[in-house]
């Protein structure tokens, strides 16, 4: 029988937690598990259901668990029962904004895992006190909450960063550092297989009593207020315009948009190509989208397709991913004119396609810094400085707001190119979708 040390023990208590907000994809995070009660850094937890239901428990054994908030009573009960063992004893809060009031002093860092119409309004909260700040992807509801998230963390100088997990991971460096060693040649077309949707059809259903346990005028929070009605919490909110997004955009795209040096275009088309279900209150069931970009540097015009579901994919595409064998239905091709180059959701499987091209490439050399994941990189940047790869200003931001582009492109309909103007976040040959860019919030819940 082996003989587990301390150390063991810690990594295995850091790969769970890893696990636990999908980081564990191919290094284990240390998530400062052996640092003394003096200097655990100030924790709170925004949204202890869904993706963040583990947090309070490795929060409350690795660090200092100050709060936890979330606006339905089963769910903080249940995060109370994981954390009985441990010393902890955080704060209970319905409404963050009332939590960070009263608890900002004693924070360091929030980490926010809420439905998507919550990260700007929580994070804003967060950042203006001078708490630094994680965010589940994507970053924002709308693309001017990604944008004044940026300017936010940088007046207030911050660290921040997302949990698209992929992006932490060699899979997503070496995806990169490929590319730009030429593994392929000159890329000319990408295509992102999200593999996943959330739309629907319709209206809403009949309104219903509020259950018990749920605080319902702070789960709508910023958006228009609604009666509550199934189909909404816990989980079924992403399918509705008013509070989701779309959602896996940002862990399938995100290395074509690194590898291929999206940020650096200024102005670029997108246009919707096929379209399934959707009305004013839902996203639609399927959909495929197309960006064209110019030349950025030494790279050439590229087009970058998008695609929910295999049903909506080019003949011609189709045919090539039969020819070549990518390891999964979802994820990323790009064609090069010498090659073509593939990477999975989350950016696992990363490799040159067939795999006998991959084999005589030379491994190419490190041009990415590597860290331990996305909590760990903020924890590690609060202590010593260390250097942010996802940072809601230059990097994260900017990928979430170029694929809710994708969303606009969806609004306008089938067959309507838009022009984007990045810089100043607007469309200009079809002004009436810049509608959509933003939103009117209820008061006290402003960004």
């Amino acid at each position: 029988m082996r003989t587990y040390s301390r150390r063991d023990m810690l990594k295995q208590a850091s790969l769970a937690a890893s696990a636990a907000v999908g980081v564990s994809l191919a290094r284990v995070p240390l998530l400062h598990a052996a640092e003394p009660a003096s200097e655990k850094l100030g924790v709170a937890v925004i949204g202890c259901g869904g993706k963040g239901k583990r947090l309070p428990l490795f929060m409350a054994r690795l660090q200092r668990l100050v709060a936890m908030v979330d606006i339905d009573d089963k769910m903080i009960a249940a995060a109370l029962e994981s954390i009985k063992e441990t010393n902890a004893r955080p704060k209970i809060y319905h409404d963050y904004r009332r939590m960070l009031d009263e608890c900002h002093k004693n924070l360091d860092v929030v980490l926010i895992s809420t439905p998507d119409h919550h990260h700007a309004p929580a994070a804003v909260h967060a950042m203006e006190r001078g708490i630094h700040t994680f965010s589940e992807k994507p970053l924002a509801h709308n693309i001017r909450e990604c944008r004044v998230l940026g300017e936010v963390a940088k007046k207030n100088k911050v660290y921040t960063a997302m949990g698209n997990q992929g992006h932490y991971t060699e899979g997503h460096h070496r995806f990169c550092e490929y590319i730009w060693a030429g593994a392929i040649g000159k890329v000319t077309e990408a295509h992102c297989t999200v593999g996943e949707s959330f739309g629907g059809s319709g209206g809403r259903p009949p309104s219903r009593p509020v259950p018990a346990h749920v605080h319902w005028n702070e789960w709508i929070g910023p958006a228009p207020y609604r009666d509550y009605h199934d189909d909404l919490h816990p989980v079924k909110w992403r399918k509705w315009r008013q509070f989701g997004t779309g959602d896996m955009g940002c862990h399938i795209m995100d290395g074509a948009f690194d590898a291929l040096h999206l940020r650096e275009a200024d102005h670029y088309t997108v246009e919707c190509i096929y379209l399934k279900g959707g009305s004013k209150e839902k996203y639609p069931i399927n959909i495929a989208v197309r960006w064209e970009f110019p030349a950025r540097g030494d790279m050439p015009p590229v087009k970058v397709y998008a695609y929910e579901s295999s049903h909506a994919v080019p003949d011609y595409y189709r045919q090539l991913r039969k020819e070549l064998q990518p390891p999964s239905r979802g994820g990323t091709i790009l064609i090069g004119d010498k090659g073509y180059m593939y990477t999975g959701a989350f950016c696992i499987d990363t490799r040159i396609l067939p795999a006998k091209k991959h084999r005589k490439f030379p491994l190419p050399p490190r041009k990415l810094p590597r860290t331990d994941g996305a909590i760990d990189e903020i924890f590690n940047a609060i202590r010593n400085g260390s250097p942010l790869t996802n940072d809601f200003t230059t990097t994260s931001g900017r990928l979430t707001e170029w694929i809710l582009t994708g969303n606009l492109a969806a609004f306008a309909g089938v067959g309507k190119k838009l022009e984007w103007d990045a810089k100043k976040m607007e469309c200009t040959n079809y002004p009436q979708i810049n509608q959509y860019v933003g939103r009117t919030y209820r008061k006290g819940w402003e960004v």
